[in-house]
């Protein structure tokens, strides 16, 4: 029986991606696995998320990825880096990378520089999109700008927005799945849980915040089952 799974952010956390791809989900190529993206910065290894994710795309995994606000601000710190190389210094889209967590990806990848991580990886994250649409959901990293005219072709507030008023009519009646801000565990299945109540479903748990009671997991949600499947950090501990 085919599985459906959506998978937010994972921070540089392969082991913990990995303990929860086969040992608790245990996905095959007959499931489908949505990411909302920020796979790298915070943890330790965002080098590695990467290659995992990328292996399961090379095996032909049914795996979609959604572009987080940690991938973009990898991207432009990456070109930027590529223009100025020449000039000495770092550049301000460096330093906006590096003030959300950049540091340990870049060791990840035993390099200083944005520029130095090879090609391929930042290709990989320029395919990354924007949103998934699905019969019953609409998937994005942050959420969606529901006063702009055209909420879909702001995807700027896909990656970034903090707060978001869900328009059914302009969703064609479905909820927003995000991730992006660390919400506790039992949050997230109140949303869940009261699914009349709550137009989006946060999903979140903050898999890098291991100091904090209620976070720390990296969650899976069932679309068809509704359920949550949760593995604590093995990155950080």
């Amino acid at each position: 029986m085919t599985q459906r799974w959506i998978i937010p952010d994972i921070h540089g956390c392969p082991k913990t991606l990995k303990a929860l791809m086969e040992n608790l989900l245990k996905v095959t190529k007959h499931d489908q696995v949505y990411f909302l993206g920020d796979y790298i910065d915070r943890g330790p290894d965002g080098k590695g998320v990467l290659d995992y994710l990328m292996h399961l795309q090379e095996e032909e995994y049914e795996v979609h990825f959604i572009k987080g606000n940690h991938e973009d601000m990898c991207v432009k710190a990456y070109e930027a880096d590529q223009k100025k190389k020449f000039f000495g210094g770092k550049h301000q889209e460096q330093k906006d990378w590096e003030s959300v967590g950049a540091e340990s990806t870049l060791k990840s990848f035993g390099v200083k520089h944005p520029r130095e991580i090879p090609q391929a990886y930042i290709d990989w994250l320029k395919e990354c999109v924007p949103y998934i649409e699905l019969e019953e959901y609409i998937l994005v990293h942050a959420g969606m700008n529901f006063k702009a005219e055209k909420p879909f072709e702001d995807t700027r507030s896909m990656m970034w927005t903090r707060n978001f008023k869900v328009d059914y009519k302009k969703t064609g009646g479905r909820k927003i799945v995000h991730g992006h801000i660390p919400v506790d565990y039992s949050f997230i299945n109140l949303v869940i849980d009261n699914g009349d109540t709550y137009d989006f479903i946060a999903l979140d748990n903050g898999v890098y915040v291991t100091d904090k009671p209620g976070q720390g997991c990296l969650t899976a949600f069932n679309i068809d089952t509704k359920q949550i499947v949760a593995q604590s950090n093995l990155d950080m501990n």
